[in-house]
């Protein structure tokens, strides 16, 4: 896709730090062409509280741009929130608004109007608290983009770990790691390692579930059971795909080169992924049609409006939404 096309940026939960990370990006040189979605009277309130001298130009949606803004300038489309937006005060009156913006931004990735999608963050609380059903960013996109499974993976440096399960309880988890779903994850994670990636021959560790990988069956069954016989069926078709191993052993040197790790589920991959690169990891959906990158953490009420937030993951995530468009 032409680099003059601009990416969407959502701007997230506006009481949170989403809006001031929008706010860095557009001081800083060299960015790719990008239009931010959120409320423009939000950025110039917060701007204004952090003293930064920002621009904040407002543009139709979809109205083509002309290559990147000037440093110190912020194309916003406008979505104005109905509620407040105090910082660390979220209001659920904002929540629709929200899922308005990202529906925009997901229906421009999907017509070519947008590039792909860098996503700050929202607060799932916030939007249920609204009446409203929301899992997160991920179920949302692939419900909005017609794909029945997406694929989390997280990339810190060359720390690759993708997620057979995304956001559920943990008592939940067993009962979701069956052989049809990991085929498909397994499936879509090799797919995008070559398409996204540009890497040509994936290796792909896949932890196991149980500690010790189910030690023989004394510790559960699902990993010889369920998992095992999944690897050996990618292996006999040829691709280099491992496990299941340990997970307190998949992420050390000694498990050997990887491409990216499977991890069964959230807390079993993110915490060494983060650990090795927070604050610069990037989170990336496989298996949408397009490109959607977001940053490794979450809304921080805490920081809100306090000029400390890091924007080093906003910055590695759109660094990495024009790479891997720049790959296709």
């Amino acid at each position: 896709m032409s680099e003059s096309v601009p990416l969407a940026i959502t701007a997230g939960e506006p009481a949170g730090v989403g809006p001031e990370l929008c706010l860095a990006l557009a001081a800083r040189a060299c960015n790719p062409a990008f239009v931010v979605v959120s409320d423009p009277a939000l950025l110039r309130s917060r701007a204004s509280r952090l003293g930064l001298d920002i621009k904040i130009t407002e543009v139709a949606a979809q109205t083509p741009v002309a290559g990147s803004a000037a440093p110190g300038e912020l194309r916003v489309v406008p979505f104005p929130f109905r509620g407040t937006t105090e910082c660390g005060r979220p209001d659920t009156a904002n929540a629709q608004t929200l899922l308005d913006g990202l529906r925009h931004a997901v229906n421009g990735c999907l017509e070519g109007h947008y590039r792909a999608l860098v996503t700050a963050p929202m607060h799932k609380g916030v939007i249920n608290d609204a009446g409203i059903a929301f899992r997160g960013h991920t179920e949302f996109l692939a419900e909005c983009s017609g794909v029945p499974l997406p694929v989390m993976l997280l990339a810190a440096g060359d720390l690759r770990v993708a997620l057979a399960t995304t956001h559920l309880p943990l008592r939940e988890v067993p009962d979701a790691i069956t052989e049809s779903r990991l085929r498909t994850v397994l499936r879509v994670l090799l797919h995008d390692l070559r398409e996204r990636f540009g890497i040509s021959a994936p290796e792909v560790v896949v932890c196991g579930l149980n500690p010790h990988a189910g030690e023989g069956g004394h510790l559960g069954e699902e990993d010889a059971a369920i998992i095992a016989p999944v690897v050996a069926e990618f292996a006999g078709e040829g691709e280099n795909v491992r496990g299941p191993l340990p997970a307190d052993t998949a992420f050390t040197p000694a498990s050997g080169h990887k491409d990216a790790i499977l991890a069964m589920y959230h807390d079993q991959g993110l915490p060494a992924l983060k650990y090795a690169g927070f604050g610069k990891a990037v989170n990336i959906t496989l298996g949408l049609p397009f490109v959607r990158t977001s940053v490794d953490h979450g809304t921080a009420f805490d920081l809100a409006g306090s000029g400390e937030a890091d924007p080093g993951s906003l910055i590695a995530a759109v660094e990495m939404a024009a790479k891997l468009t720049e790959l296709q």
